[in-house]
C-alpha cells in the first residue's frame, strides 16, 4: 500500500510520533499480515513504521510498551521506540531501523537471549496487568495465581468464543475444545517457574543486526510457562541452526516438554483458523483429538 503523504493528518500523526516527515521518502517493507510497514530516510535518520487503519487507540502503545518491557525486564535486544501516535481509528508506531543479515552465530545468540529473558522468574503470578494485542485482536490478561486456570481462561475459552460466533468452530470442534480445557491441569503444571515471555514468537519477530545480534520485535508479553514461547518457535519453524541448543544449554527444557508442546501450539492455531480460517482446521482437530482420545 503506498503511503498518501499529502494526507495532512496523517503527517500530524508522524510528527506527534517523533518522525520528521518533510522531505522523507518512504518505502515499503515486508512487515507481517496486519499492518502496512515501510523504510522512512530523512535527513536526520532511517526509521521504520508501521501504521493501522480501524485499530484501538492502544494497539501501538501496547507494542512500544512490550518492547520497553522485554529490554528492561528481560535483557532483551529491541528496537528504540521513537514513538507512536493516533487519531481518527488510524495508528502509527515509529521505530529505529534495524539492518543487518544473518552471520556466523545469530542463531546461538538467539538462543541465549530468549534464555536470559526466560530467566527473569522473580514473579509471582501469571499474565499480565491490562489488555495486550495478538494480531489485532485485544487479549485480556489480569494476574492469576494458576497458570492452568489463566491459559484456559484468557487464551483458550476467548479464542473458542470467537470460532463458535464466526462458525469457523464447528459444534463438534467446540465439544472437544470443551473437553480438553476441562482436563487441562491434567497436562500443564499449576504453577510452574514464572517466566517474562515474548508472547508472540514465530520467525517473522526477531530480526538480526548489523553485527548479526538479533533483536525481537512485535511482542505480546505476559508471565507464563516458558515452554509456550518455545512451542511457538517450532510450530511454523523458520528458527536458525544453534538457536535450540543454545537456549538449552542455558535454559534446559524438562524431558516431558513434548508431552506439553502441542496443547500450547494449539493456541496459535486457534488464532490462526479465527484469522486466516480452515487451512489451519487439521492440525487443530489433531491436537484435540490426541489429548482428548488419552485417558485419565
Amino acid at each position: 500500500m503506498d503511503l498518501d503523504t499529502s494526507n495532512k493528518e496523517f503527517i500530524n500523526l508522524l510528527k506527534t510520533a517523533g518522525l520528521p516527515p518533510e522531505n522523507a521518502a518512504f518505502f515499503p517493507v515486508s512487515g507481517g499480515d496486519i499492518n502496512d510497514s515501510y523504510r522512512a530516510e530523512t535527513g536526520i535518520g532511517t526509521y521504520f513504521v508501521k501504521t493501522n487503519s480501524g485499530i484501538s487507540d492502544r494497539f501501538f502503545s501496547s507494542e512500544a510498551e512490550g518492547l520497553a518491557f522485554l529490554a528492561k525486564e528481560g535483557g532483551a535486544n529491541v528496537p528504540n521506540v521513537i514513538g507512536t501516535a493516533y487519531a481518527g481509528g488510524r495508528g502509527v508506531l515509529v521505530l529505529e531501523w534495524i539492518e543487518g543479515g544473518k552471520v556466523g552465530r545469530t542463531g546461538e545468540k538467539l538462543g541465549e537471549m530468549l534464555a536470559r529473558v526466560h530467566s527473569n522468574t522473580k514473579h509471582k503470578k501469571f499474565g499480565y496487568p491490562h489488555a495486550t494485542y495478538i494480531g489485532t485482536l485485544e487479549q485480556q490478561n489480569g494476574l492469576w495465581l494458576s497458570w492452568t486456570d489463566y491459559y484456559r481462561e484468557q487464551r483458550l475459552i476467548p479464542q473458542l468464543n470467537i470460532g463458535t460466533h464466526s462458525g469457523i468452530i464447528t459444534a463438534e470442534r467446540q465439544k472437544k475444545i470443551e473437553q480438553l480445557t476441562a482436563r487441562l491441569d491434567q497436562w500443564l503444571p499449576q504453577r510452574p517457574e514464572v517466566s517474562i515471555l515474548h508472547g508472540d514468537l514465530w520467525s517473522g519477530n526477531w530480526m538480526n543486526g548489523s553485527d548479526g545480534s538479533p533483536w525481537l520485535v512485535d511482542p505480546s508479553v505476559l508471565y507464563g510457562h516458558r515452554e509456550m514461547d518455545l512451542a511457538f518457535t517450532e510450530l511454523f519453524g523458520g528458527f536458525p541452526g544453534g538457536f535450540y541448543e543454545a537456549y538449552g544449554h542455558h535454559l534446559p527444557l524438562d524431558a516431558d516438554y513434548g508431552e506439553r508442546k502441542p496443547l500450547y501450539q494449539l493456541f496459535y492455531l486457534l488464532v490462526h483458523l479465527n484469522f486466516f480460517g480452515e487451512q489451519y482446521g487439521k492440525p487443530v482437530d489433531r491436537i484435540l483429538d490426541y489429548y482428548i482420545s488419552a485417558k485419565d
